[in-house]
């Protein structure tokens, strides 16, 4: 009898302990899969190239058995603390100037799988035109990140605008102290590139990364000067060193190389935005 009073107390202790396992277990959020379980976590910014990866890149991906799982971030800064925490995989809004950048300031360890298509900056049109009507004193809406600002001083050298210092490296952190001539002493107004667009009308010129005049649906036609863009400026396809030559992340380059996606983008490049890289 005491025998099966001590049998019977064990099993429910027993039970009551596997109840409250699964219980924990079963109410206890998951992890979300990891990109080497065939999952790819997207962080995604406003911009061109996310999108870009989703209609073009995503349905390739997923023919290989991958499943894409993107997150949006309001900009590109909260898209890469992600992505450097671990909570994404991989993002495509930067290109390697911001990359560098952005593991100096933060002890990142970010790199690049492959380049990718680019929309190159431009100077467009605020309440001028020409630029060969430019004037003494006109004003020109400038980025104000260290590295599109140092892309606009560049742009408008290319331009013949401005002249910088001699010495410079293309790869330096430009601004308007490396400028040794300023023939129409042109004002500079930098803010953040966002709210460039939305102040044309406020400027003679502006600089416009590529990514805002897109984002804006600003004819890349419109551009007065488009850039020779420089190897730094080229966007890439960006993950954690930890994970550049995992499967899927040799997966996601040879995606961007294919065939199937060039033609994509060709397929989608009426309005001259897209300047594809020579792989």
């Amino acid at each position: 009898m005491e025998k099966y009073k001590f049998l019977k107390r064990l099993s429910i202790t027993v039970f009551t302990v596997l109840l409250g396992f699964l219980s924990v277990h079963l109410l206890t959020p998951q992890p979300v899969l990891a990109a080497s379980d065939k999952v790819i976590r997207l962080a995604t910014s406003p911009g061109p190239y996310s999108d870009l990866f989703l209609k073009g890149v995503k349905p390739i991906l997923e023919k290989e058995g991958y499943t894409v799982k993107s997150q949006s971030f309001s900009d590109l800064n909260h898209a890469d603390l992600a992505l450097d925490q671990g909570d994404a995989d991989l993002n495509v809004e930067q290109h390697t100037a911001w990359l560098k950048n952005f593991n100096s300031q933060k002890k990142a360890n970010f790199v690049a799988l492959t380049t990718i298509p680019t929309v190159p900056a431009g100077i467009f049109p605020g309440t001028s035109n020409s630029l060969k009507a430019v004037k003494n004193g006109d004003k020109v809406a400038i980025p104000n990140d260290p590295s599109n600002r140092s892309r606009a001083y560049q742009l408008l050298q290319q331009a013949k605008l401005i002249t910088l210092k001699k010495g410079l490296k293309t790869t330096s952190v430009v601004t308007q102290k490396d400028i040794a001539k300023n023939p129409h002493h042109l004002k500079f107004v930098e803010m953040n590139s966002s709210q460039i667009p939305r102040s044309l009308q406020d400027v003679n010129y502006a600089v416009l990364p590529g990514s805002i005049s897109y984002s804006a649906k600003i004819s890349a036609k419109k551009s007065l000067k488009q850039e020779k863009l420089l190897n730094q400026y080229l966007l890439v396809a960006t993950v954690n060193k930890a994970d550049a030559k995992k499967p899927w992340a040799k997966a996601v380059k040879k995606a961007y190389r294919s065939k199937t996606f060039i033609n994509y983008v060709k397929k989608h490049n009426q309005q001259g935005y897209w300047y594809i890289p020579n792989y």
